[in-house]
């Protein structure tokens, strides 16, 4: 019993390593967005439009690593349309995301048909798991540089919303437009700078999906994985730090299934895979008492007024 439930946790890691990539660079570019005092729900579209660019250029070129460039570019060039479009007045940005979210995908699914079938090269990986004899081992802790590179962003956009001019612009712009008038500050530039690139960060993690894990490029890719980050944004209170954490969390809830299946625990596997869902739903939930939810909350935001 007790081999069994370190198996079930150990895996968990793992997978928690694995499938929380793609969850922090869409929640730290949508903490970046809304951090301005906007929400970008078309981040969701540069998710599958920067998995296909990803995978597209990798098959043309050969190198995984200028197609995780091209998706942070297309992601880039949807988010900086998106922010022009948003600057324009009378333009609701949560309306204008989703019709982002829908052309983002359709663009990605049009385009993208020729590349469902053949085989691009992929993203190495870097073992963790050299201190151990056994090839699971190894393989379970086998972790992608991008990975490594969203620890990084979150470390570093922490530090500039704390330390840098460029990160109290971005704050003041977010929590108060008549304080930013007051001080002269360019509103709509900072919107306009913060969605583009807050769309080019999910557009990398569009690249892991498909040239990581699972490593392939079709229509299903992201499972909505987009549209969770604002629900993951929430539950970090707009701070990246908490991005990461809360992204390990559902990455963790996203290995449950799997991970109780290696131990032969097969009934009702395929409901474990709403388990991410139902956790981050039950956590909203918690934290909502008092309406703590909206602690942090720049005042900008649609959501808040």
């Amino acid at each position: 019993m007790i081999d069994s439930l370190a198996t079930v946790a150990f895996s968990m890691l793992a997978g928690s390593l694995r499938v929380s990539t793609p969850f922090l660079f869409v929640s730290l570019g949508e903490c970046l967005t809304e951090k301005s005092g906007r929400i970008n729900l078309g981040n969701e579209g540069a998710l599958v439009l920067g998995a296909m660019v990803a995978y597209a250029t990798s098959y043309e070129t050969g190198n995984p690593w200028l197609g995780v460039f091209a998706a942070a570019l297309a992601g880039l060039c949807l988010g900086a349309l998106h922010g022009a479009i948003c600057s324009l007045a009378r333009v609701n940005d949560v309306a204008m995301g989703i019709a982002f979210m829908l052309a983002g995908t359709g663009i990605a699914f049009f385009f993208g048909k020729p590349y469902v079938q053949p085989s691009a090269p992929l993203l190495p990986g870097i073992s963790f798991g050299f201190w151990s004899d056994s090839a699971q081992v190894k393989n379970a802790l086998l972790v992608s540089p991008l990975f490594l590179l969203g620890i990084a962003a979150a470390l570093a956009m922490h530090w500039c919303f704390k330390s840098t001019r460029a990160g109290l612009r971005i704050r003041i712009v977010g929590d108060s437009q008549d304080a930013a008038l007051a001080l002269g500050l360019p509103i709509d530039r900072t919107r306009f700078l913060a969605t583009a690139a807050g769309s080019a960060l999910a557009g990398i993690g569009g690249a892991f999906l498909s040239l990581y894990y699972p490593g392939s490029w079709n229509e299903g890719l992201s499972s909505g994985q987009g549209l969770m980050a604002v629900a993951l944004v929430v539950f970090a209170r707009w701070n990246p730090i908490n991005c990461l954490y809360a992204s390990l969390l559902f990455g963790a809830a996203g290995a449950l299934g799997p991970s109780l299946q290696t131990v032969g625990v097969t009934w009702g596997y395929y409901l474990f895979y709403a388990t991410p869902y139902v956790v981050t739903l039950a956590v909203l939930i918690v934290t909502a008492r008092g309406g703590t939810s909206l602690r942090g909350m720049p005042g900008q935001l649609s959501i808040g007024r």
